[in-house]
Formats: C-alpha cells, sequence, structure tokens
C-alpha cells in the first residue's frame, strides 16, 4: 500500500488495489446489450435471467444478463430463419423457445443449447407475427391475414384455425386458466376465441386505429387494449363486444404494452418514450425510459416485475428498473403533481443522461372521456 504523502502513481496504484479488493462493479440494471440487427422482438425468462431476441435478419440470440459489469454475454444464436425473425417467446416452463418468422415457420428450439427441436414450414400462408405458448404441449400463433391457429406440439398440428380478423393480428394474450386466448388486431377489434373448446367466441367493436397489444390486468378483471392512435381501451370481463373505458395517452402511437404490476402497464411507442400508466383510475405516471428518436419494437418483464427490457430501431436492447412502480399511490401523486408539467422520470436512467429531454412532453389529462355507454369504476381492485 502507498504511504501517506507518497507519489501519485502509489496512489494510483492503491486505488487500483483497492478496486480490485472491492470486486466486479454492481449496477442498478444490465448494461445495454449491442445487436448486429435491428431487433423485431425480446422476452425474458420464466425464471432465470435470460433473455432471447429475434432479429430483422432471421437470427435469433439468447443472452445471459446480470447487474455485475462486464458479465451479460450472448450464450448461443440461431440462423434457421430464411426471413425476418417477428416474435420470440419461452415455453412456461422456460426449457423451450418458440420463434416466428416472416418466412411463415414456426421454430422451437431448445433453452440451453439452441437446438432446433421442432420446426413447422409454412405453417401459415401468410407471414407470421406473433407466437404464444398456452399451456406445456399447446401455443397460438397469428399472421399478417388475420388468421389464428392454435398448435399442439403432440399432434404436430393446429387444433383450431380461425379466420375472424380482417387485418393482421399484432398481439395476443392468455387467461390464468388458459381458456380464453384474446387477439389484438389491425382492424381494430379484440378477438375472444375458447380453447379449450376450440371455438371462436366474439369479436369486439372496432376501435379507432389498429389495435397493437392485449394484456390482462387487475387479476384478470379487464382485458387492456392499445392503439396506433396512442389510447388504451379497457374491456371488462364477460363485456368483451365493446370497450368500458377509454384513455389518450400524448404518444403517438402505443406500439407495444406489458403488465408490470395489476395495475399498472408500461407503454412503448414511435417517440421511442416507455411510459408508465396506471389502470383505473387512468394516469400516465411518468417515464421509465427511453431509445432516444427510435421507434421501441417490443417490451419484456421479468419475473416479479422489478426489471423490464426494451428493444428499438437503435440495434440495442437495453434494460430499465421498475422496482419503483409497485410502490406509487397513485391518489398521492395526483395531489401533488403539477398540472401541465414535463413527463415525471421514474428511474436513474429515465432522465436522458443530464440532457433535457422531456421538456416537450407533458402528462396527460387526468381523465379521458369514457366510452360512450360505458359505466365502468376502479371497483376498488
Amino acid at each position: 500500500p502507498a504511504l501517506p504523502g507518497g507519489h501519485s502513481d502509489d496512489e494510483e496504484g492503491a486505488g487500483d488495489e483497492e478496486a480490485a479488493a472491492r470486486g466486479p462493479r454492481l449496477r442498478d440494471t444490465p448494461e445495454d446489450i449491442v445487436l448486429e440487427a435491428a431487433a423485431n422482438a425480446i422476452a425474458l425468462h420464466p425464471a432465470r435471467a435470460l433473455l432471447a431476441a429475434g432479429d430483422v435478419d432471421g437470427d435469433v440470440y439468447l443472452f445471459s444478463y446480470s447487474c455485475v459489469e462486464g458479465d451479460t454475454r450472448e450464450l448461443w444464436s440461431s440462423g434457421h430463419h430464411l426471413k425476418s425473425c417477428r416474435d420470440v417467446a419461452f415455453s412456461l416452463d422456460g426449457h423451450k423457445l418458440f420463434t416466428v418468422s416472416k418466412d411463415r415457420s414456426v421454430h422451437v428450439l431448445t433453452t440451453e443449447e439452441g437446438r432446433l427441436e421442432t420446426r413447422l414450414c409454412k405453417a401459415h400462408s401468410a407471414a407470421l407475427n406473433c407466437v404464444l405458448p398456452v399451456t406445456e404441449h399447446v401455443f397460438a400463433t397469428g399472421d399478417e391475414g388475420g388468421v389464428l391457429k392454435v398448435w399442439d406440439l403432440r399432434k404436430g398440428a393446429a387444433v383450431l384455425e380461425a379466420h375472424e380478423h380482417e387485418e393482421y393480428i399484432s398481439a395476443m394474450a392468455v387467461d390464468a386458466n388458459g381458456k380464453l386466448l384474446f387477439t389484438a388486431s389491425g382492424d381494430g377489434t379484440l378477438g375472444v376465441f375458447n380453447i379449450k373448446r376450440r371455438r371462436f367466441e366474439l369479436l369486439s367493436e372496432p376501435q379507432n386505429g389498429d389495435l397493437t397489444s392485449v394484456v390482462l390486468l387487475k387479476r384478470g378483471k379487464k382485458v387492456a387494449c392499445g392503439s396506433s392512435e396512442g389510447t388504451v381501451y379497457l374491456f371488462n370481463w364477460d363485456g368483451f363486444g365493446a370497450a368500458s373505458d377509454r384513455f389518450a395517452l400524448r404518444a403517438e402511437s402505443i406500439d407495444c404494452m406489458v403488465p408490470v404490476t395489476e395495475n399498472i402497464v408500461c407503454t412503448g411507442s414511435l417517440d421511442g418514450v416507455i411510459r408508465a400508466v396506471n389502470v383505473l383510475p387512468n394516469r400516465v405516471l411518468g417515464c421509465v425510459g427511453q431509445h432516444v428518436g427510435e421507434p421501441i419494437e417490443q417490451l419484456a418483464v421479468a419475473p416479479g416485475g422489478r426489471l423490464l427490457a426494451s428493444c428499438a430501431h437503435d440495434q440495442k436492447v437495453k434494460f430499465w428498473d421498475t422496482s419503483a412502480l409497485g410502490a406509487i399511490v397513485v391518489d398521492d401523486y395526483r395531489r401533488r403533481k403539477k398540472r401541465g408539467g414535463p413527463l415525471r422520470a421514474l428511474s436513474s436512467k429515465a432522465a436522458g443522461s443530464g440532457e433535457d429531454f422531456f421538456a416537450d412532453l407533458r402528462d396527460e389529462p387526468e381523465e379521458a372521456p369514457r366510452a360512450a355507454g360505458g359505466s365502468d369504476s376502479d371497483d376498488s381492485d
């Protein structure tokens, strides 16, 4: 160790030794992952610190991520798709990875090695947009032509095929019982399908703009859809024919949406901003993060909702700390917030690295007009 009053180089040497003794540097969130091409889709493993990404070249990657600096690394890559990979999803147990592509194929890879286990060539007659595992053996796919298929891996074939939508299927969600499947479509409708009975149930009334995302909230009592017009539409359970409530964000669009808690969703938009939105009461809580000036393609949330990942056209996957969102009391925040002020930064990385990035972003009206005939309330959920 350097002696008191020693030379500066001795002091620097001592500093290096101290840094080494302290061990690797810990970060609030994992480091950015830089890809060779823009990612269309990302997914986080249900139990382990693993992230899958599918890019516009058709390549699929698996990364391990960590808050220890320098510890995030690529584990394997797969180039089996001939065209752009549009969506990726882990199986419920995390042992498999489902991928779908513009080349109309579905691939099932082993998570551990990236080995191609199942390939469904020409699974649809149009390019595939999304994939959703439902049970250990059953999964669903949606395509650009509005066709939904539900597959059983044990049979290697589709057990339900439905062409109810007039435009592309953008996203899907399933209830906790694996019974009802919900589809969001470019025709502005929410589709409801009964998987267990293998039948179509109903389409909602068309909303304004394309529906781009669909999630379940309030312990499964509400279904929320994002739209290309920047509006969140809410549907009551057993009332899927018409939206019960709507909430307009001052965003160009809502291109993707994930639930972080039972009441809060994070939305990604064309403007590159990730907003945290409380549902019933409807409030924009603030900004979780951003890909400056780059449209956000997809969001994924880690188990427990404490970490959010995002991908955009900047060829980066970024991570955001969402652990504080669950502690926000919406009523208290409403009383003390400054009307018309800048969008509140909800994480240390959401401040644009010191730039006045949010100067032009303003919070939303406290309540948006409800849908005609809507009589929704918070129900004390």
